[in-house]
């Protein structure tokens, strides 16, 4: 894990001093003062890909971020003449194809080789709430919340639960097509994310938090479809 977050802020750290090093050779040479030329032909596709790049020593899903490098690449390449551009356009369903096959394969085998592993439902006391192309308030306050499944198409669901009363371990399903979800949890319980998303990703902000002994256990299933589920 440290070796990871060194590779990442060292990739960060770097990135950094390059932009600013291109900012203040860029500010000079319109000041007439150096007469460097540091904009090479497609220069521009390097701020897809160096942070697509630097995110892949991140946690979450790493398929979104090595679709943006190859679409770097690919545009890099034909901005200097080493492919067409009609090219890029051509490949770029087929990428998209195998990125979400890579995908699948390496979810299931992640989830095969998990012992730990456990499918939580939600229970027959649980609602379900579905938006599509809309918004929605979803507010349980002073409620016995018992799980439930918020489903979001080309749409946004605010699932209030701050204030809602936990009093065992519970399941949400949230899934976010094209859309958010978003989960807002009371501070007395435990938090359990299991995730599998294609191009979305899942903010889990409580992932940080100590584990609070007896406290119930939120088991939230998030997966996000070009879209995200944030747990706050």
């Amino acid at each position: 894990m440290k070796k990871t977050n060194f590779m990442r802020n060292l990739i960060y750290i770097i990135g950094g001093m390059l932009l600013v090093a291109a900012g203040v050779i860029w500010g000079l040479k319109i000041l007439n003062i150096v007469d460097v030329d540091i904009f090479f032909a497609g220069w521009w596709t390097l701020f897809i890909i160096v942070p697509c790049f630097a995110a892949l020593f991140s946690k979450g899903d790493k398929t979104g971020n090595l679709f943006g490098i190859f679409i770097g690449v690919t545009l890099l390449l034909a901005a200097q003449e080493v492919i067409e551009y009609n090219m890029v356009w051509k490949l770029l369903l087929p990428a998209l194809i195998i990125s979400v096959g890579l995908k699948w394969i390496f979810s299931g085998l992640s989830k095969k080789f998990r012992k730990d592993d456990k499918k939580f439902t939600v229970d027959k006391g649980g609602k379900h709430h579905v938006v599509v192309f809309s918004g929605s308030d979803v507010n349980y306050s002073g409620q016995v919340f018992e799980g439930a499944e918020f489903t979001a198409i080309f749409g946004g669901i605010d699932a209030h639960l701050e204030n809602a009363v936990i009093e065992k371990d519970i399941v949400i399903n949230a899934v976010g097509v094209f859309g958010g979800v978003d989960v807002y949890l009371p501070y007395g319980v435990n938090v359990k994310v299991s995730s599998a998303s294609i191009f979305g990703g899942v903010d889990n902000r409580r992932h940080n938090r100590p584990t609070i002994e007896n406290g119930p256990t939120v088991h939230i299933n998030a997966s996000g479809i070009f879209g995200g589920i944030e747990i706050i």
